[in-house]
Protein backbone atom coordinates (compact mmCIF):
# COMPACT_ATOMS: atom_id res chain seq x y z
CA UNK A 1 0.00 0.00 0.00
CA UNK A 2 1.65 3.59 -1.14
CA UNK A 3 1.50 6.69 1.22
CA UNK A 4 -1.48 7.60 -0.72
CA UNK A 5 -3.27 4.71 -0.48
CA UNK A 6 -2.85 4.65 3.45
CA UNK A 7 -4.16 8.61 3.35
CA UNK A 8 -6.84 7.08 1.38
CA UNK A 9 -7.96 4.44 3.44
CA UNK A 10 -7.83 6.43 6.50
CA UNK A 11 -10.22 8.80 5.70
CA UNK A 12 -12.45 6.19 4.73
CA UNK A 13 -12.64 5.08 8.13
CA UNK A 14 -15.08 7.33 9.54
CA UNK A 15 -17.49 8.52 7.12
CA UNK A 16 -19.94 11.42 8.54
CA UNK A 17 -23.58 11.24 8.32
CA UNK A 18 -24.88 13.64 5.58
CA UNK A 19 -27.58 14.60 8.49
CA UNK A 20 -25.47 15.85 11.04
CA UNK A 21 -25.28 17.39 13.24
CA UNK A 22 -27.78 15.50 14.75
CA UNK A 23 -28.69 17.15 18.09
CA UNK A 24 -28.01 20.90 18.87
CA UNK A 25 -29.37 23.19 22.00
CA UNK A 26 -32.19 24.19 19.51
CA UNK A 27 -33.75 20.07 19.44
CA UNK A 28 -34.04 20.53 23.70
CA UNK A 29 -37.43 21.19 25.13
CA UNK A 30 -36.04 23.25 28.04
CA UNK A 31 -33.82 25.90 27.36
CA UNK A 32 -29.45 25.40 27.17
CA UNK A 33 -26.23 26.67 26.00
CA UNK A 34 -24.88 23.56 23.93
CA UNK A 35 -25.17 19.88 23.71
CA UNK A 36 -22.04 17.17 23.01
CA UNK A 37 -19.88 14.22 24.01
CA UNK A 38 -23.12 12.01 24.29
CA UNK A 39 -22.13 8.61 26.15
CA UNK A 40 -24.38 5.94 23.99
CA UNK A 41 -26.03 2.28 23.66
CA UNK A 42 -28.62 0.34 22.19
CA UNK A 43 -31.58 -0.60 24.65
CA UNK A 44 -33.19 -4.16 24.82
CA UNK A 45 -36.21 -2.54 22.45
CA UNK A 46 -33.43 -1.94 19.95
CA UNK A 47 -33.89 1.77 20.27
CA UNK A 48 -30.91 4.36 20.32
CA UNK A 49 -30.29 6.20 23.48
CA UNK A 50 -27.78 8.65 24.08
CA UNK A 51 -27.08 10.18 27.57
CA UNK A 52 -26.08 13.57 26.40
CA UNK A 53 -23.84 16.39 28.45
CA UNK A 54 -25.69 19.52 28.58
CA UNK A 55 -24.48 22.74 29.59
CA UNK A 56 -26.82 25.54 30.52
CA UNK A 57 -26.12 29.39 30.53
CA UNK A 58 -24.73 29.22 34.09
CA UNK A 59 -21.61 27.47 32.53
CA UNK A 60 -22.28 24.01 34.54
CA UNK A 61 -23.38 20.54 32.88
CA UNK A 62 -25.92 18.09 33.30
CA UNK A 63 -26.64 14.89 31.78
CA UNK A 64 -29.98 14.35 29.48
CA UNK A 65 -31.16 11.12 27.51
CA UNK A 66 -32.19 11.37 24.11
CA UNK A 67 -34.01 8.19 22.54
CA UNK A 68 -34.08 7.57 18.69
CA UNK A 69 -35.55 4.13 16.90
CA UNK A 70 -33.15 4.13 14.42
CA UNK A 71 -30.07 5.74 16.19
CA UNK A 72 -30.28 9.14 13.56
CA UNK A 73 -33.63 10.52 13.50
CA UNK A 74 -37.07 11.31 15.21
CA UNK A 75 -35.09 11.72 18.86
CA UNK A 76 -36.86 12.10 21.54
CA UNK A 77 -35.46 14.03 24.58
CA UNK A 78 -36.34 13.91 28.30
CA UNK A 79 -37.98 17.22 29.51
CA UNK A 80 -36.08 17.76 32.09
CA UNK A 81 -32.44 16.04 33.56
CA UNK A 82 -32.04 12.57 33.61
CA UNK A 83 -29.21 12.59 35.71
CA UNK A 84 -28.61 15.55 37.53
CA UNK A 85 -25.45 17.15 40.13
CA UNK A 86 -26.17 16.38 43.58
CA UNK A 87 -23.87 18.64 45.09
CA UNK A 88 -25.25 18.11 48.41
CA UNK A 89 -24.63 14.78 48.78
CA UNK A 90 -21.59 14.54 46.62
CA UNK A 91 -19.72 17.29 47.33
CA UNK A 92 -17.55 16.81 43.57
CA UNK A 93 -20.55 17.47 42.06
CA UNK A 94 -21.02 20.26 43.08
CA UNK A 95 -19.94 22.39 39.76
CA UNK A 96 -21.74 19.96 37.49
CA UNK A 97 -20.98 16.89 35.70
CA UNK A 98 -20.07 15.66 32.24
CA UNK A 99 -18.89 13.39 29.62
CA UNK A 100 -20.60 10.12 30.42
CA UNK A 101 -19.59 6.65 28.70
CA UNK A 102 -21.91 4.14 29.09
CA UNK A 103 -20.90 0.14 29.30
CA UNK A 104 -23.64 -2.51 29.66
CA UNK A 105 -22.42 -5.22 32.00
CA UNK A 106 -23.63 -8.52 31.66
CA UNK A 107 -22.54 -9.89 35.09
CA UNK A 108 -24.51 -7.10 36.89
CA UNK A 109 -27.52 -6.95 34.37
CA UNK A 110 -26.72 -3.05 34.19
CA UNK A 111 -25.31 -0.45 32.92
CA UNK A 112 -22.00 1.25 34.19
CA UNK A 113 -22.08 4.88 33.78
CA UNK A 114 -19.04 6.39 34.61
CA UNK A 115 -18.58 10.43 34.01
CA UNK A 116 -16.50 13.68 34.91
CA UNK A 117 -17.68 14.89 38.41
CA UNK A 118 -16.48 18.60 38.85
CA UNK A 119 -16.17 20.27 42.43
CA UNK A 120 -14.18 22.46 43.64
CA UNK A 121 -11.19 20.29 43.86
CA UNK A 122 -11.01 19.52 40.04
CA UNK A 123 -12.31 17.15 37.80
CA UNK A 124 -12.46 13.16 39.24
CA UNK A 125 -14.49 10.31 38.18
CA UNK A 126 -17.64 8.87 39.38
CA UNK A 127 -19.61 6.01 38.91
CA UNK A 128 -22.94 5.27 38.46
CA UNK A 129 -25.14 2.10 37.85
CA UNK A 130 -28.42 2.28 36.12
CA UNK A 131 -31.08 -0.55 34.51
CA UNK A 132 -33.47 2.01 32.67
CA UNK A 133 -32.35 5.32 32.96
CA UNK A 134 -34.85 6.39 34.54
CA UNK A 135 -32.92 5.91 38.00
CA UNK A 136 -29.50 5.78 39.11
CA UNK A 137 -27.25 4.01 41.97
CA UNK A 138 -24.44 6.25 42.65
CA UNK A 139 -21.05 4.57 43.26
CA UNK A 140 -19.69 8.22 43.87
CA UNK A 141 -16.23 9.26 43.04
CA UNK A 142 -13.97 6.27 42.13
CA UNK A 143 -10.80 8.42 40.73
CA UNK A 144 -10.10 11.29 42.56
CA UNK A 145 -9.30 15.03 40.94
CA UNK A 146 -7.60 15.29 38.53
CA UNK A 147 -8.79 12.53 36.18
CA UNK A 148 -11.39 11.92 33.49
CA UNK A 149 -12.05 10.62 30.43
CA UNK A 150 -12.85 6.77 31.86
CA UNK A 151 -15.02 3.60 30.90
CA UNK A 152 -15.27 0.62 32.86
CA UNK A 153 -14.66 -2.80 30.67
CA UNK A 154 -17.56 -4.64 30.48
CA UNK A 155 -16.07 -7.99 32.19
CA UNK A 156 -13.81 -9.18 34.96
CA UNK A 157 -9.81 -9.29 34.21
CA UNK A 158 -8.29 -12.06 36.49
CA UNK A 159 -11.17 -11.77 38.69
CA UNK A 160 -11.33 -7.97 39.22
CA UNK A 161 -13.01 -5.66 37.40
CA UNK A 162 -11.27 -3.20 35.44
CA UNK A 163 -11.26 0.43 34.51
CA UNK A 164 -9.30 2.83 32.02
CA UNK A 165 -8.89 6.63 32.82
CA UNK A 166 -6.53 9.54 32.43
CA UNK A 167 -5.10 10.76 35.49
CA UNK A 168 -3.31 14.33 34.89
CA UNK A 169 -0.19 15.06 37.08
CA UNK A 170 3.43 16.55 36.91
CA UNK A 171 3.91 13.86 34.52
CA UNK A 172 1.77 14.18 32.32
CA UNK A 173 -1.69 13.27 30.76
CA UNK A 174 -1.51 9.76 30.02
CA UNK A 175 -4.00 6.57 30.15
CA UNK A 176 -3.82 4.69 32.89
CA UNK A 177 -6.22 1.42 34.08
CA UNK A 178 -6.72 0.06 37.56
CA UNK A 179 -8.34 -2.60 39.48
CA UNK A 180 -11.07 -3.25 41.87
CA UNK A 181 -13.08 -6.10 43.93
CA UNK A 182 -15.94 -4.21 44.40
CA UNK A 183 -16.21 -1.17 41.89
CA UNK A 184 -15.79 0.80 44.65
CA UNK A 185 -12.06 0.73 46.22
CA UNK A 186 -9.38 0.58 43.29
CA UNK A 187 -5.57 0.15 42.89
CA UNK A 188 -3.10 -1.39 41.11
CA UNK A 189 -2.87 1.61 39.15
CA UNK A 190 -0.84 1.17 35.69
CA UNK A 191 0.43 3.00 32.73
CA UNK A 192 -1.23 2.02 29.52
CA UNK A 193 -0.39 4.74 27.12
CA UNK A 194 1.08 7.90 27.18
CA UNK A 195 1.13 11.22 25.48
CA UNK A 196 3.73 11.40 22.75
CA UNK A 197 6.35 13.97 23.19
CA UNK A 198 7.41 16.76 20.39
CA UNK A 199 5.64 17.54 17.51
CA UNK A 200 2.90 14.87 16.76
CA UNK A 201 -0.42 14.92 17.00
CA UNK A 202 -1.15 13.51 20.26
CA UNK A 203 1.84 14.75 22.41
CA UNK A 204 -0.04 17.38 24.68
CA UNK A 205 -2.31 14.99 26.33
CA UNK A 206 -4.34 11.90 25.32
CA UNK A 207 -7.66 10.06 26.50
CA UNK A 208 -9.90 7.76 26.25
CA UNK A 209 -12.91 8.81 23.48
CA UNK A 210 -15.26 5.81 24.05
CA UNK A 211 -15.30 2.45 26.07
CA UNK A 212 -13.29 -0.57 24.52
CA UNK A 213 -14.53 -2.08 21.41
CA UNK A 214 -13.99 -5.75 22.52
CA UNK A 215 -12.67 -8.04 19.36
CA UNK A 216 -11.14 -11.31 18.43
CA UNK A 217 -7.47 -9.66 18.41
CA UNK A 218 -7.99 -8.26 21.79
CA UNK A 219 -9.40 -4.27 23.01
CA UNK A 220 -9.68 -1.81 20.15
CA UNK A 221 -9.47 1.50 21.77
CA UNK A 222 -10.01 5.00 20.26
CA UNK A 223 -8.42 8.01 22.27
CA UNK A 224 -8.36 11.50 21.51
CA UNK A 225 -5.06 13.38 21.07
CA UNK A 226 -4.53 17.03 21.54
CA UNK A 227 -1.77 19.50 19.68
CA UNK A 228 -1.91 22.67 21.14
CA UNK A 229 -1.20 25.60 18.21
CA UNK A 230 -0.86 29.28 17.96
CA UNK A 231 -4.46 29.17 17.42
CA UNK A 232 -5.42 26.92 20.09
CA UNK A 233 -5.62 23.30 20.52
CA UNK A 234 -6.74 20.49 17.81
CA UNK A 235 -8.95 17.58 19.22
CA UNK A 236 -8.29 14.58 17.31
CA UNK A 237 -8.93 10.59 17.01
CA UNK A 238 -6.15 7.45 16.78
CA UNK A 239 -6.17 4.03 17.51
CA UNK A 240 -4.25 1.41 19.79
CA UNK A 241 -5.06 -2.42 20.26
CA UNK A 242 -4.72 -3.48 23.88
CA UNK A 243 -4.48 -7.04 24.73
CA UNK A 244 -7.59 -9.20 25.49
CA UNK A 245 -6.38 -11.22 28.61
CA UNK A 246 -3.95 -8.24 29.98
CA UNK A 247 -5.69 -5.08 28.71
CA UNK A 248 -2.97 -3.11 30.59
CA UNK A 249 -0.31 -3.79 27.50
CA UNK A 250 -0.59 -2.03 24.48
CA UNK A 251 0.13 -3.85 21.58
CA UNK A 252 -0.30 -1.57 18.56
CA UNK A 253 -0.71 2.27 18.02
CA UNK A 254 -1.35 4.41 15.26
CA UNK A 255 1.34 6.64 14.84
CA UNK A 256 -1.48 9.08 12.89
CA UNK A 257 -4.93 10.58 13.57
CA UNK A 258 -7.82 8.96 11.63
CA UNK A 259 -10.30 11.62 12.24
CA UNK A 260 -10.12 14.94 13.05
CA UNK A 261 -12.00 18.32 13.11
CA UNK A 262 -12.91 19.10 8.87
CA UNK A 263 -16.41 20.42 8.81
CA UNK A 264 -17.86 23.59 9.45
CA UNK A 265 -19.95 22.38 12.62
CA UNK A 266 -16.42 20.78 13.95
CA UNK A 267 -14.37 23.71 13.41
CA UNK A 268 -16.57 26.48 14.67
CA UNK A 269 -18.43 26.32 18.02
CA UNK A 270 -18.37 27.27 21.64
CA UNK A 271 -14.38 25.07 21.11
CA UNK A 272 -13.17 25.02 17.64
CA UNK A 273 -11.76 22.44 15.88
CA UNK A 274 -13.24 19.57 18.22
CA UNK A 275 -14.31 15.66 17.66
CA UNK A 276 -14.72 14.38 20.82
CA UNK A 277 -16.48 11.11 20.94
CA UNK A 278 -17.59 9.39 23.95
CA UNK A 279 -20.19 6.65 22.30
CA UNK A 280 -20.72 4.16 19.80
CA UNK A 281 -22.85 1.22 19.05
CA UNK A 282 -22.56 -1.58 16.88
CA UNK A 283 -24.95 -2.57 14.32
CA UNK A 284 -26.23 -6.59 14.27
CA UNK A 285 -23.17 -7.90 12.41
CA UNK A 286 -21.30 -6.73 15.34
CA UNK A 287 -18.87 -4.97 12.79
CA UNK A 288 -20.66 -1.58 11.78
CA UNK A 289 -19.71 0.93 14.02
CA UNK A 290 -22.32 3.75 15.13
CA UNK A 291 -19.93 6.63 16.49
CA UNK A 292 -21.49 9.51 18.21
CA UNK A 293 -19.17 12.55 18.87
CA UNK A 294 -19.14 16.01 20.14
CA UNK A 295 -18.47 18.62 17.34
CA UNK A 296 -16.67 22.33 18.71
CA UNK A 297 -18.47 21.25 21.87
CA UNK A 298 -21.79 22.45 20.68
CA UNK A 299 -23.54 19.57 18.79
CA UNK A 300 -23.73 15.88 18.88
CA UNK A 301 -22.79 14.51 15.23
CA UNK A 302 -22.60 10.90 13.96
CA UNK A 303 -19.75 8.84 12.03
CA UNK A 304 -20.00 4.97 10.83
CA UNK A 305 -17.17 2.81 9.85
CA UNK A 306 -16.14 -0.77 10.57
CA UNK A 307 -14.51 -2.04 13.55
CA UNK A 308 -12.62 -4.70 11.05
CA UNK A 309 -11.73 -2.00 8.65
CA UNK A 310 -10.30 -0.24 11.39
CA UNK A 311 -8.34 -3.14 12.95
CA UNK A 312 -6.45 -3.37 9.41
CA UNK A 313 -5.58 -0.18 9.01
CA UNK A 314 -4.22 -0.32 12.48
CA UNK A 315 -2.42 -3.30 11.64
CA UNK A 316 -0.94 -1.82 8.50
CA UNK A 317 0.43 1.62 10.15
CA UNK A 318 0.37 0.86 13.49
CA UNK A 319 3.62 0.29 15.82
CA UNK A 320 4.44 -1.01 18.64
CA UNK A 321 3.84 0.98 21.40
CA UNK A 322 6.87 1.02 23.28
CA UNK A 323 8.50 2.94 19.98
CA UNK A 324 5.77 5.72 20.03
CA UNK A 325 6.90 7.86 23.02
CA UNK A 326 8.39 10.61 21.06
Amino acid sequence: MTESDREKARRRLLRRDERNPLLRAQDWPYFVNTVFNAGATRMPSGETLLLVRVEDCSGQSHLTAARSADGVTGWTVDPEPTLAPDGDQHDQERWGIEDPRIVWVPELCKYAVTYTGYGPAGPGVSLALTEDFRSFERIGVVMPPEDKDAALLPERIDGRWAMIHRPVSVVGAHIWMSFSPDLKHWGDHTLVLRARRGPWWDAHKIGLSPPLIPCDEGWLMMYHGVKPTVAGAIYRVGLALLDRKNPTRCLLRSHRWMFGPETDYERTGDVADVVFPCGYTLGEDGDTLHLYYGAADTCIALATGSVREMLAWLKEVGIPADRTEG
